[in-house]
């Protein structure tokens, strides 16, 4: 077997791995129609566009999810950051990435803290830039986004302009439907207190930038490539309970989507594979890693939306199953390390 013919086996395990439905939300026809659409494993296919980043590169990474900002907007969710972190840290170490992270200015102090965790000390670009040339620190940028139409709609163009990405990464950060309504899973209006930074996504596919998305329920950037089938397939998906009009489904596409159970494991997933095409084990997310994340993002107060309690507990799957898909994603590419 040549290294091509097994890597191409080691994607397709982890796909089927991180997109078994134990939440039942209706992801396995989404992953069958993002799998048609790709022609091969939407894993391999992410791993494949992160990896073609240019060295000392730009990437643009979007996560976290506010949660009830009726109550308070610093309150967010813990499936994305940890992802995030996971990726931004495989892209530092590969690519020497340059990695710029979008949220709420309401959460970066949590989602620093998950940074941190991962190992990337937070710094501003231009020290990132100077971290780049001399690779004696391995840094993570972090910037708000606004959270108004108006100036989320604005702030796209200036922003590409300024920062000139290779590629754009979102995991979990929920997109507006076709009536301009951002919907939770439950089919209830969550855009209140949330950055915009689907309009930086439509501006930057609109400009041929590359763009990966991970996503788990049809209401997240990168859901609009396969929108029919969010409105067939999952609940909500062709009427929510906000009185819109609408489904949860996001409009916004991508280049390369990858769907999974939990987001966090499609990042998982992308971050062996992309350790199994570079050879390079220091890129896998072990399960100590991502016992690490899972604590850190307890102490920084993110939530377990699905019981509404902070825990680690993400997506209401308990601790052990997100350290046994780490387990398990690194025993698949253990072959190619």
């Amino acid at each position: 077997m040549s290294d091509r013919q097994l890597i191409a086996r080691l994607d397709d395990r982890l796909d089927r791995l991180v997109n078994i439905d134990i939440g039942e939300r209706g992801v396995e026809p989404l992953f069958a129609a993002a799998r048609d659409l790709q022609g091969g494993s939407l894993v391999g296919a992410a791993a494949d566009a992160l990896m073609a980043v240019p060295m000392s590169g730009t990437v643009v990474i979007t996560t976290g999810s506010v949660s009830r900002a009726w109550i308070t907007p610093e309150l967010g969710e813990n499936d994305g950051p940890s992802g995030a972190a996971a990726i931004a840290r495989a892209l530092v170490l590969e690519r020497n990435a340059a990695c710029i992270v979008l949220c709420e200015e309401t959460l970066i102090p949590a989602i620093r803290a998950v940074m941190v965790a991962a190992g990337l000390f937070p710094v501003g670009l231009d020290q990132a830039r100077i971290a780049q040339k001399d690779r004696s620190l391995a840094t993570v940028v972090m910037m708000p986004y606004p959270t108004s139409d108006e100036d989320g709609r604005a702030a796209a163009p200036a922003m590409l302009d300024a920062l000139a990405p290779d590629l754009l990464f979102s995991t979990e950060r929920v997109g507006r439907n076709d009536r301009g309504v951002y919907h939770s899973m439950r089919g209830i209006d969550y855009g209140m207190g949330r950055a915009r930074v689907d309009f930086l996504f439509d501006k930057a596919m609109a400009r041929g930038i590359p763009v990966v998305a991970v996503g788990d329920g049809g209401n997240e950037i990168g859901m609009g490539k396969v929108a029919e089938h969010v409105r067939a397939h999952v609940p909500y998906g062709d009427n929510c309970q906000c009185g819109c009009g609408g489904g949860i489904g996001a409009t916004t596409g991508c280049g390369v989507l990858v769907t999974a159970a939990c987001s966090n494991w499609g990042c998982t997933a992308i971050a062996a594979a992309m350790a199994a095409r570079g050879g390079n084990p220091r890129l896998v997310h072990t399960p100590d890693a991502e016992a690490r994340l899972l604590d850190a993002m307890v102490a920084a107060g993110l939530i377990n939306s699905t019981h509404g309690i902070v825990d680690d507990a993400v997506d209401g799957f308990p601790r052990a199953s997100h350290l046994s898909v780490a387990t398990l994603c690194q025993t698949i590419v253990s072959r190619a390390l």
